[in-house]
C-alpha cells in the first residue's frame, strides 16, 4: 500500500479533507514551534492551527521532541501530514497538513535551536505533561531538580523544556528579536504564569539583563485544553487505510468534542484560531478550575478504581452502575460545592455532557494510560478540590477515597511487579514496598511524600482520618468499598 505524503496527498481530494494548501507551491511557512507533538496535540493544538491555515498567513508548524524519535520517524516521510479520526455518533476523517516538520531536539538541536530563534518563529506551544515544568509543590521551578541544576551549568545541550526555550529567548535577546510568545497547553493550573515565572526564574540564576528584559516583553497566556484523545492502536490504523487507501504510520483518534480557551493578551498578529472555535477569555482560571475538577478529577478517579475492579477502558467502567453513582455523587456533594464555576458555564450540563463522553463506545482511552503521573495529576486536579472543601468545612469522603484508590493503585503495581508510569516511581514504589495492608502505617507513608502532598494537608487531621478509612477498606475488598461510599452520600 502506497503511504500518505505530499505526493500521494492529490489522490485522496474527495474522499475526506484534505490540507489543499499543501498541493500550492506557496504553501505557508513555519510560524509556530511545538515541543511534545504527542496524541493530544495533534488531536487538539494541531487541529484548530489546520482550521486556521485556511484563513491564510505564515502559521505551519515545527513539531519538536526533547528526546522520542518515535513520532519523527512515523511522520517524517508523511512529509508531516497525519489523519484525524473523529470517533463519536458520527465519525469523520481528515488529514492534517499544519504540521510541516518534526524535530528531535537531543538529535537535532542546531535545526531545533534554529527554529527557536528565527524571527518568524512567533509562538512556540508546549504538551510536556506537568511533570515537563520542573516545578515544585509550590509551582515555582524547582531549582533543585538534577536537571535544572545540569541546564543552569551550561554544560551540553539543554535536557528540559525551560532550559531549551531559555537558551532561545537568551539568543533572541542577543539578536534584538523579540520574544516569542510561549503558550502551555497542559493541565497545569495557572499554567501560563507558572511557566513565565519559571522561564524568568531560570533567567534570574543565569542573567539577570535577560531576566528584565523576559519580564517586561515575555507573553505566556494561560489556557484551558479539552478533548479526550486515546491512543493511537492497530485498529485505527486498520481504519483509517481502508477509509484513505494509503498507509498512515500514526493517524490520531479523538471525539467530537474540542475547547481551547486562552487567554485574552495575544498579540494581534496570530493565527486565525477564533475563526476556528478558540475562546479568548479575560479570566481563564474559571474555565480551568472547571475542568480540572468536572473532567480531570473524575477521570483520574475512573482510572485508579477502575483499574483495582478489574476494568481496562473509562468506556468499560462507565458500565458499572455503582461506580458511576459513585462518580456522579462525587461531582455533585463535593466537587461542585468546592469552586464558583464562570458565569458562561451551566454546571450541572456540562458535568452531564462530560459523562455522556465517558461512555462513548467508540473512544477505547485505557485507564492505565489516564493512570500516568498521578504524582503530577493529583496535585492539580483532586487535592485542591479537598483543600477548598476543608477550608469551608465542606465534606471530602469521595475525594480522599480516590487518594486511597491511588495508593491501592500503587500498591498493586508494586505487588503484581508491573512498571508505574510516574516521575516519582522509584520513590512511590519504595513506599509501596512497605506497605502492609495497614491503613495506619500504609497512609503515613503515602501522605509523607511531600512532593505530591504538601505539609498543610497532609497534617489535617480530617484529611488523613477521610483516607484512613476509604484506605482500610479498599485495600482487602475494593468492589464492596465501592459499593459503600457509592451508598453514602
Amino acid at each position: 500500500m502506497t503511504q500518505l505524503n505530499n505526493q500521494t496527498l492529490a489522490s485522496l481530494n474527495g474522499k475526506l479533507p484534505i490540507p489543499a494548501y499543501r498541493l500550492d507551491e506557496h504553501k505557508p511557512q513555519i510560524g509556530i514551534v511545538h515541543l511534545g507533538p504527542g496524541a493530544f496535540f495533534r488531536g487538539h493544538q494541531a487541529w484548530y492551527t489546520e482550521q486556521a491555515l485556511q484563513f491564510g498567513g505564515d502559521w505551519a508548524i515545527s513539531a519538536v521532541s526533547m528526546r522520542s524519535p518515535d513520532v519523527s520517524q512515523a511522520l517524517s516521510p508523511q512529509d508531516g501530514l497525519y489523519t484525524l479520526a473523529v470517533l463519536d455518533a458520527v465519525q469523520s476523517y481528515q488529514v492534517i497538513g499544519s504540521v510541516q516538520e518534526v524535530l528531535i531536539a537531543s538529535e537535532q538541536y542546531p535545526q531545533v535551536l534554529a527554529r527557536l530563534t528565527a524571527a518568524s518563529t512567533k509562538y512556540v506551544t508546549m504538551t510536556i505533561t506537568e511533570k515537563g515544568y520542573c516545578l515544585n509543590g509550590s509551582g515555582k521551578l524547582d531549582l533543585s531538580h538534577s536537571q535544572i541544576q545540569q541546564d543552569l551549568s551550561g554544560s551540553g545541550q539543554p535536557n528540559t523544556a525551560i532550559g531549551l526555550l531559555f537558551t532561545a529567548l537568551a539568543a533572541r535577546y542577543q539578536a534584538n528579536i523579540a520574544p516569542f510568545c510561549v503558550i502551555s497547553c497542559d493541565n497545569l493550573t495557572d499554567n501560563g504564569h507558572k511557566l513565565r515565572n519559571a522561564l524568568i526564574a531560570f533567567a534570574e540564576q543565569k542573567d539577570p539583563n535577560i531576566a528584565n528584559w523576559l519580564s517586561q516583553q515575555l507573553i505566556s497566556p494561560c489556557t484551558m485544553v479539552d478533548s479526550i484523545t486515546p491512543a493511537t492502536d492497530d485498529a485505527i490504523k486498520a481504519q483509517v487505510a481502508d477509509v484513505l487507501g494509503v498507509q498512515d504510520n500514526w493517524p490520531i483518534k479523538r471525539e467530537a468534542f474540542v475547547q481551547w480557551v486562552i487567554e485574552d493578551i495575544l498579540p494581534a498578529d496570530r493565527p486565525a484560531w477564533q475563526q476556528a472555535g478558540v475562546i479568548y477569555a479575560q479570566d481563564v482560571t474559571a474555565f480551568e478550575k472547571a475542568k480540572l475538577r468536572l473532567l480531570n478529577a473524575p477521570h483520574s478517579t475512573l482510572a485508579y478504581v477502575g483499574c483495582l475492579l478489574g476494568y481496562e477502558t473509562v468506556f468499560d467502567a462507565m458500565q458499572d452502575e455503582v461506580l458511576t453513582q459513585f462518580i456522579q455523587q462525587m461531582i455533585t456533594a463535593e466537587i461542585m460545592p468546592s469552586f464558583k464555576a464562570p458565569a458562561e458555564l451551566d454546571v450541572k450540563q456540562y458535568s452531564e455532557d462530560i459523562l455522556a463522553r465517558f461512555r462513548n463506545p467508540a473512544i477505547r482511552h485505557l485507564l492505565a494510560q489516564i493512570a500516568w503521573d498521578g504524582s503530577q495529576k493529583l496535585p492539580m486536579r483532586i487535592l485542591p478540590a479537598i483543600s477548598d472543601n476543608l477550608a469551608a468545612g465542606k465534606p471530602i469522603d469521595k475525594l480522599a477515597f480516590a487518594i486511597a484508590a491511588w495508593c491501592c493503585f500503587i500498591v498493586k503495581r508494586h505487588s503484581d511487579n508491573e512498571k508505574l508510569v510516574d516521575p516519582l516511581a522509584e520513590q512511590l514504589l519504595a513506599v509501596a514496598a512497605q506497605c502492609a495492608g495497614n491503613a495506619d502505617t500504609d497512609v503515613a507513608l503515602f501522605l509523607a511524600v511531600d512532593a505530591v502532598f504538601p505539609a498543610e494537608l497532609s497534617l489535617n487531621k480530617t484529611f488523613f482520618s477521610a483516607v484512613h478509612t476509604a484506605y482500610q477498606q479498599l485495600v482487602s475488598r475494593p468492589a464492596a468499598a465501592l459499593v459503600a461510599y457509592a451508598g453514602d452520600i
